[in-house]
C-alpha cells in the first residue's frame, strides 16, 4: 500500500514535532536523575493522567481488542476490562502512599519497606528482572504489532518496521528524559484518539459495511455485541468473566495495572506534585483508558468480521504478514483514504512511540539508580547517572527489537505475561497494610511465579490458559505466605520509618504498634478514612463501567439503556466529588 505525499507530510510532520521536544526540554531533563527520572516532581495532575493513558494506548492495543472481539466477541474484553478493580484501588488508596514514600523508582521502595541483604537483593534483583527482562518483553509486544501493521500497510519487512519506527523514539526518549516523553505523550494522545474515531467512522460507512446499523444486524456480527458472556456457556462465563473478577484483577502484576501501583504508573505518581495531583491523575487515567477509547477499536474489529470473517480471508489477501486475529485492526486501515491514511498512521506511530519512551525511560531508571548507583557505582555523579540511563536506553530498545523478531501474537503474549505475574499481585497490595511482609516474601512470589510460568509453558499437561492461572495463582499465594509466616519480620527500625513516612492505615499494623510502644518508638498518627476511601473506590468502579456501557448502547441504539448507565454515572461521579470533599 503506497501513502499520497499529504500523508507523508502528516507523518514526517509528527516525527519532526516529537524530535523539537525532545531537543527543548534536554537540557533541563540532563540536570540531574530527579530531572530525568522524575520530571523534578512538578508535573500536574491532568498531563500525568494523559500520559498514562497514552502509554497504555500503545500499537498493540487495538490489535490485542481486535484479537478478543474476533474470536470472543465484545464480552471477551472483560479480560482487561477487571483490571479497572485495582487502578480504582490504586487511585483511592495507593496513590498518596507512593506520593508520601518519595522514592524515586518504585524499586527504591524495597529498602524503605524491608531490611537486610534480603531486601538490597530483592532491589537489585527486580531491577535487572523488571527493567530488562520483563520490559523487553512488553516492548517486544509493542513492537510486533509494528510489525504487523507495516507489514500489511506497507509491505515492510519486520527488521524494517522496528528500525523504522523506534529509531526517532530513542532519540528523543534518551536526551529528553521522562518531561520529554511526557510532553510529547499529550500530542500522542491527542492524534491517536482522532485517529481511532475517525477511522472508525470512515470504515464503518464503507459500501462493503453499509452504516453502523447494517454492521450491527450482520450474520458475523450480531453474536459478538453482549457485553456480558453467555451465562448458558459455563466455560465461556467462567474464563472471560469469573475468573478475572473473582482472580485476576487481584493476584495478577501486569504492566499498567500493577495491584497497588507500580511501574510506570508509580513513576508518574511520584513526579506529581502532591498528593492530590497524584490522585487526580490516576483518576483521569482510569476513566480515560476503560472508558474512553475502547470503543473505536472494538468497532474496526467488529467491521474486520464482514470483511474477514476467517483468518484465512486475512492470509489470502496478505500473505506476507504474520498471520493471528489481531491482523483484523491493520486490514482494515487499508481502506482508509489519503490524509486520512496518514493521520492514523501517524496516530498508530504516535501510540507506538508514547508506550515505547515510558518504558525505555522507566526500565533505564531501574538500571542506572537501582543497579548501577545502588551496587555498582555509589559514588557516581548525577551526570554519569544520566548518562547511564540514556546508553540503557539504546540498549532496551535493541533487545527489545531482536525479541520481537520471534513473537507472533498479540493475545498469545498477553497471556504469557499474566502467567509469570500469577500470584505475585496479592503481596503488592498487603505490603503496605499488613507488618509481616517482607522481602522473603517478594522473592518467593517472584520466584515461584516465574517457575510456574515456566513449567505450563514447557510440560503438556493439556491444561487450558485459565487453568493455568488458576493453578499458578494458587502455588504462588500459598508459598509465599507460608514464607512470610516462617521467616523473621522487617527489623522495627526499618517498619517504624516506613510507617512514619506514608503512615498506612488498617489492622495489619496492630501487632507492629504493639511491639513499637513496648520498645518507647514514636508512631505518627494516621488521618486516613478506609471507609471513605473504598466507597471511592467502588464508586468509581461504577462510574467507569457505567461511562463504558452507556457509551455502548449508545452505539447499539439501545437509549433507555443509555440513559439509565448515564444517570447512574453522574450519580457516582456527584458522590465521589462529595467524599473527595470530606477528606
Amino acid at each position: 500500500m503506497k501513502l499520497a505525499g499529504l500523508d507523508w507530510v502528516l507523518i514526517l510532520s509528527f516525527f519532526l514535532v516529537f524530535l523539537i521536544i525532545g531537543i527543548i526540554v534536554a537540557k533541563r531533563s540532563g540536570k540531574d536523575t530527579q530531572e530525568f527520572f522524575l520530571s523534578g516532581r512538578n508535573m500536574p495532575w491532568w498531563l500525568l493522567g494523559i500520559s498514562m493513558v497514552a502509554t497504555t494506548f500503545s500499537a498493540d492495543t487495538p490489535n490485542l481488542v481486535t484479537d478478543i472481539v474476533r474470536q470472543n466477541g465484545v464480552s471477551g474484553n472483560w479480560v482487561w476490562w477487571t483490571f479497572l478493580i485495582t487502578g480504582m484501588l490504586t487511585v483511592f488508596v495507593y496513590a498518596k502512599l507512593w506520593r508520601r514514600s518519595k522514592v524515586l523508582t518504585d524499586l527504591q521502595f524495597y529498602e524503605l519497606r524491608y531490611s537486610g541483604k534480603e531486601a538490597a537483593f530483592l532491589r537489585g534483583f527486580r531491577a535487572i528482572y523488571l527493567g530488562v527482562f520483563f520490559n523487553v518483553m512488553i516492548m517486544a509486544s509493542v513492537c510486533l504489532a509494528a510489525i504487523k501493521i507495516g507489514g500489511i500497510m506497507f509491505g515492510l519487512a519486520p527488521w524494517e518496521c522496528v528500525l523504522y519506527a523506534s529509531v526517532v523514539t530513542v532519540i528523543y526518549s534518551s536526551i529528553g528524559g521522562l518531561r520529554g516523553v511526557i510532553f510529547t505523550d499529550f500530542l500522542q494522545f491527542i492524534v491517536a484518539m482522532i485517529g481511532s474515531i475517525w477511522a472508525a467512522y470512515y470504515i464503518v460507512n464503507l459500501p462493503e459495511i453499509g452504516g453502523l446499523e447494517n454492521l450491527l444486524a450482520h450474520e458475523n456480527v450480531s453474536d459478538k455485541l453482549h457485553f456480558l458472556p453467555d451465562f448458558n456457556d459455563t466455560k465461556s462465563l467462567l474464563v472471560l468473566l469469573i475468573i478475572p473478577i473473582a482472580v485476576q484483577w487481584w493476584s495478577v502484576w501486569y504492566p499498567g495495572a500493577e495491584p497497588g501501583g507500580g511501574g510506570y504508573i508509580a513513576q508518574r505518581m511520584l513526579s506529581a506534585k502532591d498528593e492530590k495531583n497524584a490522585i487526580g491523575a490516576t483518576l483521569l487515567f482510569n476513566v480515560a483508558h476503560y472508558a474512553l477509547r475502547p470503543w473505536p477499536w472494538i468497532i474496526i474489529a467488529l467491521a474486520s468480521l464482514v470483511l474477514y470473517p476467517q483468518l484465512s480471508d486475512i492470509g489470502n489477501e496478505f500473505p506476507n504478514a504474520v498471520l493471528g486475529h489481531d491482523l483484523g485492526y491493520s486490514a482494515m486501515l487499508t481502506n482508509l483514504p489519503a490524509g486520512l491514511l496518514g493521520l492514523v498512521v501517524a496516530s498508530l506511530i504516535a501510540a507506538f512511540m508514547s508506550t515505547i519512551s515510558t518504558h525505555l525511560n522507566w526500565g533505564s531508571s531501574y538500571i542506572s539508580l537501582d543497579f548501577y548507583k545502588r551496587f555498582v557505582k555509589p559514588e557516581a555523579s548525577e551526570k554519569e547517572l544520566v548518562a547511564v540511563g540514556r546508553f540503557s536506553t539504546i540498549i532496551l530498545m535493541i533487545l527489545a527489537a531482536l525479541l520481537a523478531l520471534a513473537l507472533s501474537s498479540a493475545l498469545s503474549t498477553f497471556a504469557i505475561l499474566l502467567q509469570i505475574g500469577a500470584g505475585t499481585g496479592l503481596i503488592f497490595i498487603l505490603r503496605w497494610f499488613w507488618w509481616r511482609v517482607n522481602a522473603y516474601s517478594e522473592i518467593t512470589g517472584m520466584v515461584v511465579s516465574f517457575v510456574m510460568a515456566l513449567f505450563f509453558e514447557f510440560t503438556n499437561l493439556g491444561l487450558e490458559d485459565y487453568e493455568k492461572l488458576i493453578y499458578g495463582v494458587a502455588i504462588t499465594t500459598i508459598s509465599w505466605i507460608a514464607v512470610t509466616l516462617l521467616t523473621r519480620p522487617t527489623n522495627t527500625k526499618t517498619l517504624s520509618s516506613f510507617y512514619n513516612a506514608v503512615t498506612p492505615y488498617g489492622n495489619g499494623w496492630k501487632p507492629f504498634k504493639k511491639i513499637a510502644s513496648k520498645e518507647n518508638i514514636e508512631l505518627k498518627k494516621t488521618h486516613d478514612v478506609f471507609t471513605i476511601d473504598l466507597a471511592s473506590m467502588l464508586l468509581g468502579i461504577l462510574f467507569v463501567y457505567a461511562s463504558l456501557f452507556a457509551t455502548g448502547y449508545v452505539i447499539y441504539g439501545n437509549m433507555i439503556g443509555a440513559l439509565v448507565l448515564i444517570v447512574i454515572a453522574v450519580l457516582s461521579g456527584f458522590l465521589i466529588f462529595k467524599l473527595w470533599k470530606k477528606k
